[in-house]
């Protein structure tokens, strides 16, 4: 039997038999009928504990085989049977262990997923401005095109590249995001600051545009963040406003600060966001029914990431009066019990 090859039982056999040995030698050395029954009571105390010995042997034993069904797959166990003493403490420790791995295996089937989906989705957003690119240039190759029509090509592939770099910068900065291979600095940042740096880069195609920019902040607000991924996020707001509204439109900026956050409201008076999207307006890679052509379905997605991780909260709604609202609030540090 296993049981008697085990390294284990037979340094126990050997030691038992040595002490029933000397212990029954000393009783014969007080009379014969004590040898006798110190012989006995070895036997039977020998017997008894190796029966308790082989039925913990065979809990255990049992015990290891339920942990390799379990890490085979085996998605339910019974292990009620092992409800006592140092078995009922490791068997709960098993369960807990079960659990945690059949967590970890569901967010990894999740993960990947996932990323099946993401992969695809990337791929179908780099795909679409390539496709263009090619047809541009091989209409390009036409020796008999004027110059002003190659340079109209031209800058369409130029902006078709440049959305395509666009796409990778904010592909990756989401990535480093997810990782956690960033950290976003904690530093002071005034809000008047931040929404400079925001507005200049997207100045001029709001002016083009004919759309006015009303901006109204509260002298002194400010908060504890990042103030470069901060811009990146309101810039990107901005963007999803500036293209959602009509031209000779209006946006406006306000902000605030209290005790508890500071708000920042960005409003816009286009056709406002439709109700089916706003559950879905700050997923990754979704496109809107208003959408344009040049959406790529991720602004909104980084913006809320980068905000989320700076102890913010982002909302969007619709306004009675016609047009979105976007609601960022960072939240002061010592008001984070408040805000949980």
């Amino acid at each position: 039997m296993s049981f008697f090859r085990n390294p284990e039982i037979k340094k126990s056999i050997i030691i038992y038999l040595i002490a029933a040995i000397v212990l029954t030698g000393a009783g014969f050395f007080f009379g014969t009928g004590t040898g006798i029954f110190v012989l006995i009571i070895s036997v039977l105390y020998t017997t008894a504990h190796f029966i308790v010995t082989y039925s913990r042997y065979r809990k255990i034993a049992g015990l290891a085989g339920e942990i390799d069904k379990i890490l085979h797959g085996k998605e339910k166990t019974d292990l009620q049977e092992y409800s006592e003493g140092e078995l009922s403490i490791l068997r709960s420790e098993i369960l807990k262990l079960t659990v945690r791995f059949r967590e970890q295996s569901l967010a990894l089937k999740q993960d990947k997923v996932y990323l099946a989906d993401s992969l695809a989705d990337i791929s179908h957003q780099i795909r679409t401005p390539l496709t263009s690119i090619n047809i541009l240039l091989s209409l390009l190759s036409n020796p008999d095109l004027s110059d002003q029509r190659r340079m109209e090509l031209i800058k369409e592939t130029d902006m078709l590249l440049s959305r395509i770099d666009w796409l990778i910068t904010a592909l990756l900065k989401i990535s480093k995001l997810d990782t956690g291979t960033v950290k976003l600095k904690s530093e002071t940042v005034y809000v008047a600051e931040l929404i400079k740096k925001a507005v200049d880069p997207i100045a001029i195609p709001i002016e083009l545009r004919g759309q006015e920019l009303d901006i109204r902040i509260q002298e002194g607000a400010k908060y504890k963040g990042d103030l470069s991924w901060s811009v990146e996020a309101i810039e990107n707001i901005l963007k999803n406003c500036m293209e959602h509204t009509q031209n000779g439109g209006k946006i406006s900026i306000q902000a605030q600060e209290n005790s508890i956050f500071t708000e920042i409201m960005i409003c816009d008076n286009g056709p406002g966001i439709d109700p089916q999207d706003l559950p879905h307006l700050f997923e990754r890679f979704y496109k809107g029914k208003n959408s344009g052509s040049s959406s790529f379905g991720i602004g909104l997605a980084l913006a809320r990431m980068i905000i989320t991780n700076q102890n913010g909260t982002i909302k969007a709604e619709n306004r009675k009066e016609g047009g979105a609202r976007f609601i960022i609030r960072f939240y002061h540090e010592y008001a984070d019990s408040l805000h949980s």
